[in-house]
This record gives C-alpha cells, structure tokens and sequence, in this order.
C-alpha cells in the first residue's frame, strides 16, 4: 500500500482542512493509499513527528477553519534554529535530516500546502530529491500562475464585514476611519475587501500614494456632506515619498519582516493636515481565522483531490493552480519565481476608479 504524506506551514487561513480532507480521502477511495500528517509544519519533518491519519480524522472537517496538523512559519529546514550564541540565534542547514526523515515515514510524496514561503522550502526540498506536489495557500493571494489561492476569500469576506461595521460607528460619530489590512507586499486583499465594502479610499503597495490627495480626498466629501470616510490601507502600503513600514524583525522566522503601522502613520497625517477625527482598527490575524467560505470549500476540494490524483500518478515538483474555470498543474519553480502582484491596469482599479474610489493618485 502506498501513502502519501501532508504537510500544512506557514500561516494558516480557512480551508486547510477542507484541503486536507479531499486529499487524503481522494487518495484512500480512489487509489487505496494511507496517509501521513506531518505536525506541526516543515518542524515535525525535522523532528520526525507525524501520524497516520484515519477516515475518521478527516471526516467532518470542512467547515473547520485552522489545520488539524499544527503549523510553524519559523521551521525552515535550510535554515532552522538550533541554539544562540550570546543575544543572537544559530542556524544550520538540517534538510538532509529532513529528507531523511521523509523517507523514513515510507510515503511516496509530500504534498506541501503553503504560501510562497512554504513552496520555496518544498522546491528547494524535491531537487534534493524529495518528490513534492504543492498547493497554494494563502490570504493573500500572491502566488503566481494560479488565478486564487485557497483562504483568500474567506479573508476577503471576514474583511469585507469588519468594514460593513466600521462604516455605522464612521457615520455616527463623523470620522474618517483606518481599516488596516494584511497582504505583506501585494494589495490583492485590501483592493477586493476595499471595494466591496465601499471604501472611499484604497491603499495598495502596488500604487505608491500622495499624503496629500488622500487628505483632499477626505476633505472634499466633508465639504460635499459625507462626515465620513472609509480608507482601507494594505499592510505594505508605502507612499510617494517613503517607504513600507516595518513593525518588527523575528529573525528566526522563514520571512522575518513583519509589517504593519501604516494606518497610524496615516491617520496622524489625515488629522494634522485636515483637522478631522480620525481612528483606526487593524483586522491582525482575524483574517486568517474562522470558517472557510463556500467559494474556498470548493476550492480547496477541487485542489486537494487533483494533488492525490497527481501523486497516485508519480507526477512531483508541481503546484495546483486554478486557471479560469480549470485546475491545472504548473511548475514549482514558475509559481514561485516572482510574487504575484496587482496590476495597475487590472480591471478592478478601472471599476474602481469609475465608482468614485481614490487609491491616492493626483
């Protein structure tokens, strides 16, 4: 009997259950395989911590937001923390352990659902000779050649709520209110989350903002009687004249930047430059919680049965994507060979822009 062996790391998001359900069921009904959990994230591979999952386990999982796996985004096999020597840590190089002990679990992939983080690790494992299927995960949607990244609506919608409430306390009090976004350095979550809860200003990284048009912005729907404005901030948000605001370092994390702030930062320019009331509320990691939506149920169906299929065929080094209407298969290496950014002319900021939204430009 062959198994097969999953892998969840990096941030979680809504539907990682829902993936895990349809592999691992895909490949007991269909082809008669056992399957592996690994714990944890790529940490479990280095520490040979794992289990066999039943049908029962995977039974019932589908509306369970998170990972009955466990998940780290510090466990980086080529680069993993092993001590510190005075105030700063130590790293080694443990992926021949790692692969080791992937063939020590006898399965015959890995199927690594993750985010670009995660399928650089799974890339850089499979041309050590691991064979690896990937499945793109993350809330922000920032792998490339696939269309969506399961969690991403999900996140879309937790967010598009949070602003549907912000916008009864903007209009009683009068304010202009912050609705600071995740996305690291991609705006797909702050533009679809922005547009559809009506923000009346939308700032993405991919479009640097003038400080000054967006307290304009504010100013003339004053003027016109709005006594309140919506502005929605991606987290790596940077203006004309600066640059992305960093809110810490964890160095031994697989992507150590952590950014977050720019609201505030914002928000103090908006009061200064045009006496209006202004506060923020920063969504964090209520994004990456909660149900799954249907759209990301589906999703995470369609992807999860499509990698056992995949893996049954001896097929590795690829990632499940979704390319119009279809699952496809590409590449690893293409899928992670550039962060997938938000066009400028993408037809979205056109629609916006024709609404009446500002994403800060003159």
């Amino acid at each position: 009997m062959r198994r097969l062996a999953i892998v969840t790391a990096g941030g979680d998001c809504p539907g990682i259950n829902a993936v895990i359900r349809a592999v691992a069921k895909t490949a007991m009904n269909d082809y008669g395989m056992e399957i592996i959990g690994i714990l944890d994230g790529f940490l479990g591979l280095i520490e040979k911590r794992w289990r066999k999952l039943s049908y029962g386990d995977v039974s019932g999982i589908i509306t369970l937001g998170g990972t009955i796996l466990g998940t780290s985004n510090k466990a980086n096999p080529f680069r993993f923390a092993v001590g510190k020597r005075g105030e700063e840590a130590e790293f080694a190089d443990v992926s021949d352990e790692a692969v080791a002990n992937f063939e020590s679990t006898g399965a015959s992939t890995l199927i690594a659902i993750g985010g670009d983080g995660t399928l650089h690790i799974a890339h850089k494992l499979s041309e050590k000779g691991l064979p690896v299927i990937g499945i793109p995960k993350t809330i922000d949607n920032d792998v490339d050649c696939t269309d969506f990244t399961f969690g991403f609506d999900s996140a879309v919608a937790t967010a598009t709520e949070a602003i549907d409430k912000i916008h009864t306390t903007a209009q009683s009090h009068h304010r202009v209110m912050m609705i600071e976004l995740m996305g690291r350095y991609v705006g797909w979550l702050a533009l679809f989350a922005g547009v559809a809860g009506g923000g009346d200003v939308i700032l993405i990284p991919e479009i640097p903002f003038d400080m000054e048009v967006v307290a304009r912005r504010v100013v003339e729907r004053s003027r016109r009687g709005k006594r309140f404005s919506i502005v929605v901030v991606a987290e790596g948000a940077k203006s004309v004249a600066g640059d992305i605001v960093v809110q810490r370092i964890i160095k031994d994390s697989t992507d150590p930047v952590r950014l977050g702030g720019i609201a505030e930062l914002i928000a103090r320019e908006i009061e200064k430059r045009t006496d209006l009331e202004t506060r923020v509320t920063v969504l964090g990691h209520l994004q990456r919680g909660g149900t799954p939506t249907g759209f990301d149920r589906v999703l995470a169906t369609r992807y999860g049965s499509r990698a056992a299929e995949l893996a049954a065929e001896g097929k590795q080094g690829v990632m499940v994507a979704l390319q119009g209407q279809d699952i496809v298969t590409v590449p690893i290496a293409d899928a992670i060979a550039r962060l997938k950014s938000v066009p400028p002319d993408h037809d979205l900021i056109k629609s916006a822009l024709s609404v009446g939204t500002s994403f800060g430009l003159p």
